[in-house]
Parts: C-alpha cells; sequence; structure tokens
C-alpha cells in the first residue's frame, strides 16, 4: 500500500493552478492557508518558480507526507515560506487569510474503506470540499473533479455567495486511487444519478478560483457547470 498519494500529473496541474489563477494576483506578504498538502511538492514547485513573498501554512494528517514535505522544504531553504503542521485544519488554529488552496479528498465510496482512507471525499466525492467552502475563506482555490458531484459544489458554493472567478480544467485518466475496484464501481453509480461525469477511462479535473470579492464582475459558474459535466 502506498503511504503517500502520488500522481505527477495531478500534482503538476494543482501547481499550474495555484501560480496562474492566484500567486501571479497575490499582493505581497499575504498569508495562505492549505489543506491537505501532501508531499508538499505542488507549492514547493510553484513557490521555485515565483516571487510570492508571503507565508503558506500547510495542514496534513498523513504524517508520512508531512516529513516527506518538509525534508524537501528544508532541502530548497523554503522554511520561511511554506510551514506545514501534521494537523487537521478543521481541528486547529491558524493566522488569519483572505486565501485557501486545496487538492482536497475527492473519492466518493461508500465508506472509507479504500486504498488510502485519507483520500475518501465523502459519499459522492463533494463532502470535504464543501466544506472547505463552508470555512467562508474570501477566496479559495480548490481542485474539483466531474466525478465527484461537481454540480453540487457549484451550487453549494453560490448558496455562501462565491463568484466562480477563473478556471482551468485537465482532462486525466482514471489512476491507481480512482481504479480500485470499491471507488469504480461506487463512480458508475454515481453517474445513473447524474453525479458524476466521465467517459470511458477519463475524467476533467478543475483547478477553480471561488471569491468573495465585491469587485469580481464575473461569474463562471455557468460555464465551469458545463465545462465538467460535458464527458
Amino acid at each position: 500500500m502506498k503511504e503517500v498519494f502520488y500522481c505527477p500529473e495531478e500534482s503538476t496541474f494543482y501547481a499550474n493552478c495555484l501560480e496562474s489563477l492566484l500567486l501571479r494576483n497575490c499582493e505581497n506578504s499575504e498569508s495562505i492557508i492549505e489543506f491537505g498538502s501532501g508531499d508538499g511538492s505542488p507549492v514547493i514547485n510553484s513557490l521555485l518558480r515565483n516571487q510570492f513573498d508571503g507565508v503558506i501554512h500547510g495542514f496534513e494528517l498523513n504524517t508520512a507526507a508531512c516529513k516527506a514535505a518538509n525534508l524537501t522544504i528544508d532541502e530548497y531553504k523554503l522554511s520561511d515560506k511554506y510551514i506545514i503542521y501534521n494537523s487537521s485544519l478543521f481541528e486547529s488554529s491558524h493566522p488569519e487569510s483572505e486565501y485557501l488552496i486545496a487538492n482536497p479528498p475527492y473519492l466518493p465510496a461508500p465508506d472509507d474503506d479504500i486504498c488510502m482512507p485519507l483520500l475518501f471525499g465523502g459519499v459522492d466525492g463533494a463532502t470535504v470540499t464543501n466544506n472547505l467552502l463552508s470555512l467562508g475563506y474570501d477566496n479559495a482555490l480548490l481542485l474539483v473533479s466531474s466525478y465527484s458531484n461537481p454540480v453540487n459544489t457549484i451550487n453549494h458554493a453560490k448558496s455562501l455567495n462565491y463568484n466562480v472567478a477563473s478556471f482551468l480544467v485537465l482532462p486525466l485518466k482514471f489512476g491507481f486511487y480512482s481504479s480500485e475496484p470499491k471507488v469504480k464501481n461506487h463512480i458508475e453509480e454515481l453517474r445513473k444519478h447524474k453525479q458524476a461525469f466521465y467517459s470511458g477511462d477519463y475524467y476533467f479535473l478543475a483547478g477553480v478560483l471561488f471569491t468573495k470579492h465585491p469587485e469580481c464582475q464575473r461569474d463562471l459558474s455557468a460555464e465551469l457547470t458545463q465545462a465538467m459535466t460535458s464527458l
């Protein structure tokens, strides 16, 4: 069994979303909160390519992933920019911030008895994502999967007065974790109820910047819904 989440394509996409949708537009010296840092590679790679001079505070429950991340942070001398705590964001005190980022657990399954339980996103895969939106950050950059009830997440965000300010979409092939029979069979059931969207072995993963900022006039919720349900 793999101890630490590993999917290079997904991690690279998360890093690209961070850079394109947030870090390049983030004001200097901002504090950013990250849920589920994993091995830290997406944020580390983003920081190495950008001039962001704030601090990212990450929270990661997986002890092995947390240790791996902190070793890499020390190696690249980023400890003043990226701090990872081996604890849950939902249960920890943390600095105030307008920004939340996450590649949250989004695997749908009947329960968390799956290959990597920390990847369980609830019965429809959207539970953790929706809970993160409910924390009320002004800006939330989250990865949203097309097989994890994306319409529910978009509607939940709208009910909390979020606009979709921008998004990027990547087609991904079902991987090691999503191909586990228990998970894949459950996703097939969700599709029958229009809660999962995929075609063959492919699904869409979107990096979405949700914002409550009043100056954000555009709302791309309809465009995002269309993109995520077009498979």
